[in-house]
């Protein structure tokens, strides 16, 4: 059976609508009130992050920035802080810029236009989709991870949806299924059913679509959607000083492109220095004891690769200053946190002060 054949899509969005009328999410924080901003903000938040995970963020970041106004004039530094321990940091920065480009171009409300929306830093065709049905009901498809695995099973999409010809037909999908009546509460619903019940490993007992998915009338619904082609994942090593200092510990700001870039970490020493004091000596004008004791390392996973970070503890000795924009001293205990990566986190909440 094809998507051209219009049975698969008879009596779709009624089953899921049903289904959600009854069991679906009513009272996530940025439905009340779904505003524009509220709903940007939260998609860019989940993606590729859980719901659990997002709301105590989601909260914190609007009541910091409770509006496009004030999340455009902060600092790049707050907001980078603000997004701290939810990774994939690229999405912070787009809301910072995405949020100047409304206040310049919009008057800091979200365009009615589709194409307009979807050109903004960051968004992108089904975030924009989201913004729009969401908010305002426009009558705009969705794909998002979940909505991709339920239409793949449904409609036997064979692939990886990360492939750019799979992905076209599951748009396809999408819109050939998305009513323009009720769209908000319908990408809401296939969103919460690819969240709860059409899971990796799906809960076709409960599912509203069960009776005309193909993937559960052939007995596969692991075989869809198609898992990305494995690769073996490199791996990186790295050197991190935490030097203790009578102010706190020392960090530096990343540079602005990279993994973590604009974020503040510690000191990387590079594989072709002497020895790490030395380098200190010469790069930041300090005097610096090695603790004899280093830290266990940690190993923190990203997408394409995993780093394995090797902690080395030390305190000034000497006299010595680091007055610029790109370093500081950080204490835990008594500073607001920067925009810290998350294993740089753990490395230092870890720490106590030296002896």
């Amino acid at each position: 059976m094809t998507t051209d054949d219009p049975s698969p899509m008879e009596g779709f969005s009624e089953a899921v609508l049903a289904w959600f009328d009854q069991y679906g999410r009513h009272d996530l924080p940025w439905q009340h009130p779904a505003t524009p901003y509220r709903v940007w903000i939260s998609e860019v938040m989940l993606q590729q992050t859980q719901v659990t995970t997002v709301i105590p963020f989601f909260e914190r970041f609007m009541a910091r920035f409770p509006d496009v106004a004030t999340l455009a004039v902060a600092d790049r530094d707050t907001v980078l802080a603000h997004w701290a321990g939810l990774g994939y940091y690229a999405r912070a920065r787009n809301l910072h810029g995405c949020a100047q480009r409304l206040m310049t171009d919009y008057d800091g409300i979200f365009p009615n236009d589709y194409a307009a929306v979807a050109d903004l830093p960051g968004i992108g065709p089904s975030t924009a989709g989201a913004i729009l049905s969401l908010s305002r009901d426009a009558p705009h498809a969705i794909l998002d991870g979940n909505v991709k695995r339920v239409l793949a099973r449904y409609f036997a999409v064979p692939g990886w949806p990360g492939r750019s010809a799979v992905a076209r037909r599951l748009w396809t999908c999408s819109e050939a299924v998305t009513p323009r009546e009720r769209t908000g509460d319908f990408n809401q619903a296939m969103m919460d059913l690819g969240a709860t019940v059409c899971l990796r490993r799906p809960r076709c007992e409960q599912c509203p679509l069960q009776s005309g998915c193909q993937a559960l009338a052939a007995g596969e619904t692991e075989t869809y959607p198609g898992r990305r082609p494995k690769r073996d994942k490199p791996r990186r090593r790295t050197t991190m000083l935490i030097i203790h200092g009578r102010d706190g510990i020392l960090l530096e700001r990343r540079p602005p492109t990279g993994i973590w870039a604009g974020l503040w970490s510690l000191p990387e020493v590079p594989e072709s220095a002497d020895t790490a004091d030395h380098w200190v000596h010469e790069q930041y004008r300090l005097t610096i004891e090695l603790d004899a004791e280093a830290p266990a390392p940690l190993r923190h996973e990203f997408t394409h690769f995993s780093l394995d970070i090797q902690p080395i503890r030390a305190r000034v000795t000497g006299d010595g200053g680091i007055a610029d924009g790109h370093r500081r001293w950080y204490h835990p205990q008594t500073d607001e946190a920067p925009g810290l990566p998350a294993p740089v986190h753990r490395l230092i909440q870890q720490e106590e002060p030296l002896q």
